[in-house]
């Protein structure tokens, strides 16, 4: 019911026409005989013409013209002058305005024989009775522009202020990324700086080793802190076919990494392939720090529609401290795998800390050429 009475439903636009035909239709018909025997015809036809306005208004307004020569059109003229101020502007109605004006005032001026003072007054009153429904019509359309300009002009102003306030955060992110470069990167070199030097200066061998690799462990992470806060230039983020030198790297720092792929790698967009290299960093990391001598095991499952990637750690019964309990590296692990169309799962279960994140790929290509580490590359570790 609603639906048929809101404005342009077919309720409304009946009642209103019923209305806008009608009540001039009523008037005419109470009011005093006019001056000719069709002056009564004329005002019921210039009623039954108004539809007309929707075509085009000032054919409901010539329709009304020889009941207003009749004496009785001027209940229709009202309708068919209102409609055509709100549909028009005041230099196109003003001819129009003029014939009224002319169809009102010559017939009774020829038939008639009026003082000065009452032609005055005739004209006086047809200038009235027509100015005023065309006046009306007009403030409204006036009204209606004016309406919607300021809804521009609020809608403008509300984008300027949410561009404003995208720009200030643009422009704190910038300042934050700056100090963040600039605290950590110093440290971060420094580690490098003084890494180098202990392998240089260090007899034996695994303390060189080791210390070599804290100098390239430390100038990867300065270079992935310049790429990830738009401080580097452009280059291709490491993917899934870098999962292989991740594992490796894990197991040189003393993790116990068991590494399977199933299925056959293929190439994949950039966000995805990253993903999945960060899914595995995040997990390899945490098991790192919570979870040090415990057994790892990473799978990448490729399916035909999508990607699987599972790591867990610690067996079952070895105590395994809270990952990601209180940190924020799952949290934003799991934005960026939403944010591929993903889902990630963690929690403790009874093989250990499970992470598993299932990303969303285009079905295979018979014949894709498969990207990075084949499935029998990388031997699983015993």
């Amino acid at each position: 019911m609603r639906t048929l009475l809101r404005p342009g439903g077919p309720v409304r636009v009946v009642a209103v026409e019923i209305l806008a035909i009608g009540l001039p239709a009523l008037f005419v018909l109470l009011s005093a005989p006019g001056p000719h025997s069709w002056s009564l015809v004329a005002g019921l036809v210039a009623c039954g013409l108004l539809p007309l306005r929707h075509l085009w208004a000032p054919l409901a307004v010539l329709g009304t013209l020889p009941a207003i020569a009749g004496g009785l059109g001027w209940p229709a003229e009202i309708v068919s002058l209102f409609v055509l101020g709100r549909r028009s502007t005041p230099a196109r109605s003003a001819p129009w305005f003029v014939l009224v004006i002319l169809a009102a005032v010559v017939p009774v001026q020829l038939r008639e024989v009026l003082t000065w003072q009452a032609s005055i007054l005739s004209v006086a009153f047809a200038i009235l009775s027509a100015g005023t429904p065309l006046g009306f019509g007009l403030l409204v359309a006036a009204r209606e522009r004016l309406t919607a300009g300021l809804r521009e002009l609020e809608s403008a102003r509300e984008a300027t202020v949410l561009a404003r306030e995208a720009a200030a955060r643009a422009e704190e992110r910038a300042r934050i990324g700056r100090e963040v470069h600039d605290a950590v990167g110093h440290h971060a070199t420094l580690i490098a700086v003084g890494a180098a030097a202990l392998a240089a200066s260090s007899e034996e061998q695994h303390v060189r080793e080791a210390a070599e690799r804290l100098r390239v462990q430390a100038k990867e992470a300065l270079a992935e802190m310049r790429t990830a806060l738009g401080l580097a230039g452009p280059a291709r983020s490491a993917g899934s076919g870098a999962v292989g030198e991740l594992v490796d790297g894990a197991r040189e720092n003393g993790l116990d990494v068991a590494w399977e792929t199933v299925g056959s790698p293929r190439p994949l967009p950039v966000a995805p392939d990253h993903t999945v290299y960060r899914v595995v960093q995040e997990a390899l990391t945490n098991a790192a720090r919570h979870a040090p001598g415990s057994r790892v095991r990473v799978t990448v499952d490729w399916r035909p529609d999508s990607i699987r990637v599972e790591v867990v750690n610690g067996p079952a019964g070895r105590p395994v401290r809270g990952l990601g309990a209180g940190g924020v590296g799952l949290a934003g692990l799991g934005e960026r795998v939403r944010s591929v169309g993903g889902v990630l799962h963690h929690g403790l279960e009874a093989e250990g800390f499970r992470v598993l994140a299932v990303l969303p790929l285009a079905p295979e290509t018979p014949g894709t050429p498969p990207r990075g580490q084949s499935v029998a590359s990388r031997p699983v570790a015993p």
